[in-house]
């Protein structure tokens, strides 16, 4: 089994009600069991300003599932859910990613891991080292180290952990 995380966030469609379907769906993935997820984040858009804010969570899954199967399968959940995606950095019914796939380096078309653009998101660092704060990157980076630059985020917690209930 391979310990990967998982970025998930949504601001349409009952952006808390999106989240916990993926989480529903990831936990339901053959060969994959969910063993962490963060709390829900409510965030500031990163790309246009003129949007909803998002809600942002970062989970652990264990899988047998290959890398780009895994991809294939996120983007089955987006695309159940009603997947919607107006412009590059806007508004979005569901966004799964793969940010970490065990301590793999990959760089294809179609996946990069770790998430190219990861270490900037605080919307993706502060979740990951709530479920994660040894992690190290594949780099030799640790997450605290990087979690450090984003003490002073705005971002709220609109769910706690605690409060995430999942159906076996």
């Amino acid at each position: 089994m391979n310990k990967v995380y998982i970025a998930l966030g949504s601001n349409l469609a009952n952006p808390q009600a999106q989240l916990t379907a993926a989480l529903q769906a990831l936990n339901a993935l053959s060969d994959s069991r969910l063993t962490a997820v963060s709390s829900f984040y409510q965030s500031k858009p990163l790309g246009p300003q003129d949007q909803s804010d998002y809600v942002n969570a970062v989970a652990c899954l264990e899988t047998s599932l290959a890398p780009l199967a895994l991809l294939d399968e996120l983007q089955r959940i987006e695309h159940e859910q009603g997947r919607v995606r107006l412009r590059r950095w806007g508004e979005r019914t569901l966004d799964l990613d793969i940010l970490l796939y065990a301590d793999h380096i990959i760089q294809s078309e179609r996946l990069t891991v770790p998430h190219y653009d990861m270490h900037q998101r605080e919307f993706v660092i502060i979740p990951l080292v709530e479920i994660a704060p040894h992690l190290v990157l594949p780099n030799g980076q640790s997450i605290q180290t990087l979690a450090q630059k984003f003490a002073d985020h705005h971002m709220v917690i609109v769910k706690h952990k605690n409060e995430i209930h999942l159906e076996n």
